[in-house]
Parts: C-alpha cells; sequence; structure tokens
C-alpha cells in the first residue's frame, strides 16, 4: 500500500503553480489559466531534440519535483512507482534498470525494496547511487547496475535529492532534519533538527548544498541556514521571508528552492520573502530584494535570474541587485526554476513545454515540447544539452546551438 502521507494542510507548488488542498483534494479553485503561447512564435536559437525516454509513472501525483542526475555521461532516473534506472545521456539507450516493487500473483520484483516509492530525485558519486523515499527510506545501491548497498531509515519522507560528499551522504526530510549517513554503510553520523515545522508550508524541500566545509538549506520557516558538514552543528542562519497577513496562506514563509553559491556569494529566493545575497562564510546580507518565489535562482555573467509566484522571470545584476529586466509572456505559465545554459535561460511550464529566454533581453529565442504534461522540476544543463523531466516520467534532452 502506498505510504500515507501526513494528514495537514498542504500548500503545493506545482512548479509555481499554488494549490490549497487537503491531503486528497485536487481542486484548482481560484487558479489563473496559462498565458497562451503566441502562434507566430519565430526562434531566434536553434534548438533540436535528442532523444526521449521514460522513467516508470515518474512524479505522479505526489508534488515532489524529480530530477535526474547526469554524471559521467550517464544519466541517472526514477520514479515515485518504483523504477530507478541509468541511460546513456548522449542516445537516450538503457543501460540498466531496476522495479523495487513487487507484481503480479507471483510477486516476482526485489521484496527487499518493495515500497520503494523513489522521490526528489538520485544523487550518484562514483559506484554509488543514494536515493530517498516517500516512506523515510534512503537506499544506497551501485551505481553500474542498480544492485542494493545499504539502507537507512529516518522515519519521514524524503523528497528532495541526497547530496554525496566527501564519505558523507547528505539528506534532508520533510519533518525538518538533516542527516549525515556514512557513505559506506548507511549509518547515522549526526542529524541536526530544525525543530518546530510549520503545519502550513510549500510542498517539497530545496535540495542541499556542500561547499567549503558547510551544508546550506534553505528552512520551511523561511531561513538560510549553515551547518558545520562534519558534525551537523549550525554556523548561523539568515531569515529571508517574513509574511504578513491576516490569513494562515499569507503569513506563510518558506525557502523552498535551491541556495545557489558564486564565488563566496550564496544567492536564495523564499515564499512571501526576498531574493537576498548574502556572504557565505559569515552569513552577513550583501543586498536583498522583494521578491516572492517558490523556486531557486540561477546565476550566469553578472546576472541573477529568478521567476517570481506569477511565473514572470526576472534577472537583476548579481551585484547589487538591480533591475536588468522582467519577461511576462509566460505569466501563470506556472514555470520551473530557471537554468542557465550559455547566453540562454531554459524553463519548463504546466503544459509541458520548455522554452528558452536569450540572458541578454529576456526575449523569448526557442520553444520545445516534451508532452502535455507538467514539467516541475528544474532543467538541468549540462554543456549545449539541456534534460527535462515531467511528472508523468517522460525525459527529454535537448541540444542547443550555441551562436
Amino acid at each position: 500500500m502506498k505510504p500515507v502521507l501526513k494528514k495537514c494542510v498542504w500548500l503545493i507548488a506545482l512548479s509555481s503553480l499554488v494549490v490549497v488542498a487537503g491531503c486528497h483534494n485536487k481542486k484548482k479553485d481560484n487558479i489563473e489559466p496559462p498565458t497562451p503561447l503566441a502562434k507566430d512564435f519565430k526562434p531566434t536559437a536553434k534548438v533540436s531534440e535528442l532523444w526521449t525516454a521514460r522513467i516508470g509513472d515518474g512524479a505522479g501525483d505526489s508534488g515532489v519535483r524529480m530530477r535526474p542526475a547526469v554524471v559521467d555521461g550517464v544519466l541517472y532516473a526514477a520514479s515515485t512507482d518504483g523504477d530507478v534506472a541509468a541511460f546513456d545521456a548522449a542516445n537516450g539507450k538503457t543501460l540498466w534498470s531496476n522495479k523495487s516493487r513487487t507484481h503480479g500473483w507471483f510477486g516476482w520484483g526485489d521484496k527487499k525494496r518493495k515500497d520503494a516509492f523513489y522521490a526528489g530525485g538520485p544523487a550518484v558519486s562514483g559506484d554509488l547511487l543514494a536515493i530517498g523515499t516517500l516512506d523515510g527510506h534512503v537506499y544506497g545501491m551501485s551505481s553500474k547496475d542498480g544492485s542494493p548497498r545499504w539502507t537507512a531509515d529516518l522515519k519521514s519522507e524524503v523528497i528532495t535529492a541526497p547530496v554525496i560528499v566527501g564519505d558523507l551522504v547528505l539528506v534532508r526530510t520533510q519533518d525538518g532534519r538533516v542527516y549525515g549517513l556514512d557513505k559506506a554503510t548507511g549509518d547515522r553520523r549526526w542529524v541536526y533538527d530544525q525543530g518546530n515545522v510549520p503545519l502550513l508550508s510549500v510542498r517539497g524541500n530545496g535540495p542541499l548544498l556542500a561547499a567549503n566545509g558547510v551544508v546550506f538549506f534553505g528552512s520551511d520557516d523561511g531561513k538560510l541556514v549553515a551547518l558545520r558538514q562534519d558534525t551537523g552543528d549550525k554556523l548561523w542562519e539568515q531569515r529571508l521571508a517574513s509574511g504578513e497577513g491576516r490569513t494562515d496562506i499569507e503569513r506563510l514563509n518558506d525557502a523552498d528552492g535551491a541556495v545557489v553559491l558564486d564565488g563566496t556569494t550564496l544567492y536564495s529566493t523564499a515564499y512571501h520573502g526576498s531574493l537576498e545575497a548574502i556572504d557565505g562564510p559569515s552569513g552577513r546580507p550583501l543586498w536583498n530584494r522583494e521578491f516572492s518565489s517558490f523556486g531557486s535562482p540561477d546565476v550566469g555573467g553578472n546576472a541573477v535570474y529568478a521567476v517570481n509566484d506569477e511565473s514572470q522571470v526576472w534577472a537583476f545584476d548579481k551585484s547589487g541587485g538591480a533591475d536588468q529586466w522582467k519577461n511576462g509572456v509566460l505569466k501563470y505559465r506556472w514555470l520551473t526554476s530557471p537554468a542557465v545554459q550559455g547566453n540562454y535561460v531554459v524553463v519548463g511550464d504546466v503544459e509541458g513545454y520548455v522554452h528558452w529566454l536569450q540572458t541578454g533581453d529576456g526575449a523569448l529565442a526557442a520553444r520545445e515540447r516534451l508532452s502535455k504534461k507538467a514539467i516541475r522540476a528544474q532543467p538541468l544543463v549540462i554543456g549545449d544539452t539541456v534534460y527535462v523531466e515531467d511528472i508523468k516520467g517522460h525525459i527529454g534532452a535537448y541540444r542547443l546551438s550555441m551562436r
């Protein structure tokens, strides 16, 4: 049986789509419809589809952002219905695949991991693949063939990809904890407990960022937190959001996106909060802009790119936060977090389209369609190729002709 999710009120972010819902309520009342795409659009950049593939049923209705990983020319992906697989990143050929759940009258399959509802996506380093599940486990397996190595039981949903650094696997759980697990055995080395997690929050967690012996992440109560990588002790925290208003939703604070490091400067956003630049070593704020977002920023050249809570794409000067441009053509298309690819910014949308915008002025440059299903996870850029995954497990690889 699929694990029962917490019986509380959620604010679910479908990319940037906000839905106030109970655990199984899928009503989408009062949601702005996506802005129609221009039918006479003429691309100014050349994008070609390299291949498409599929991994199980993807994220399904779990609300998590399933994102593949690419390491040494291999793309790794997983699904919440128990599939994990490796593909040749150049041509999409399946290298290996494993299904964890049992099937059929005879129960064939991997009985040891029969309830592995993978979530968030895999992390790969060397010959280790680590991935979390909706039922609170983390599995370590061989990246060469998917064979099992170890299991860690953390008791709460793991809905973002782990991070493998040094001899640790770093994992964040939905109950506000961050774990340092032994890379070889999965044994617990340390745990950081955020304390009380807000009852109302954005569905999802931003991935952990490990750099220079420090682990950074945005918390469910709107803070940027820095931990010691070796012990999990807190070094500093900085508030990113302080939602105000009469209703619980108006007062909602959540830093749900990834933290981006550029040099020694951290960039982060929060819902009902700000886009903020922070000095990494000290935690000292450098500048901030009022900016509400469900996702992550990205940095390229001299600019920071971010998508606000109405799915408008913005560019800011990274040294001081001044506006460079704003593109509202994709408003209410509930975009993914942006990813910088050379002179372009790439986003996916709720109808399965992938868009490329020029970094110089924000003008739309190219458009491709993966499927008719929503793309929630940030596109993955590897050189001239971008990989995207929709909520039903369709994966597409697109090559941008840099010119």
